[in-house]
């Protein structure tokens, strides 16, 4: 695939759902207070500007490496799949990995994985839906 035939606005969609996501995936309302108390309690370091924004421009970075991956007009089958396949089998399981050695528990395993592969799943939506 080249890189003009790409769908930035799908990409760029996909980075800001994703990171709304995690916005809702990280608060009170879904697992915040338990990703905190799994981490060890609320910890106030980096200027919010800096970290969000730095989050966000990962965020396109993932984005924009999934729509290279599944290509300009992935089916929504595909989609899925290689989402499930980098959500799970890649970045969970390479957290799974760091995890352990740090001695982290499976809990912290389940929310980060999980909004990983759910941050996958809406590239997937947005992209196979969006040509």
């Amino acid at each position: 695939m080249q890189f003009w035939t790409m769908n930035y606005w799908a990409v760029l969609l996909a980075a800001v759902s994703s990171f709304m996501l995690g916005g809702l995936w990280y608060s009170p309302v879904l697992f915040g207070k338990m990703w905190n108390d799994e981490n060890g309690g609320v910890k106030h370091d980096g200027h919010p500007a800096k970290v969000f924004g730095v989050a966000f421009v990962f965020s396109l970075l993932a984005a924009f490496a999934f729509a290279r991956w599944v290509g300009p007009a992935p089916s929504l089958e595909y989609a899925i799949k290689h989402a499930l396949l980098a959500g799970c089998g890649m970045v969970a399981a390479c957290f799974g990995i760091n995890y352990q050695f740090a001695q982290r528990s499976f809990k912290l395993l389940l929310i980060d994985g999980g909004y990983h592969t759910a941050q996958f799943l809406v590239f997937g939506l947005i992209l196979a839906l969006w040509h």
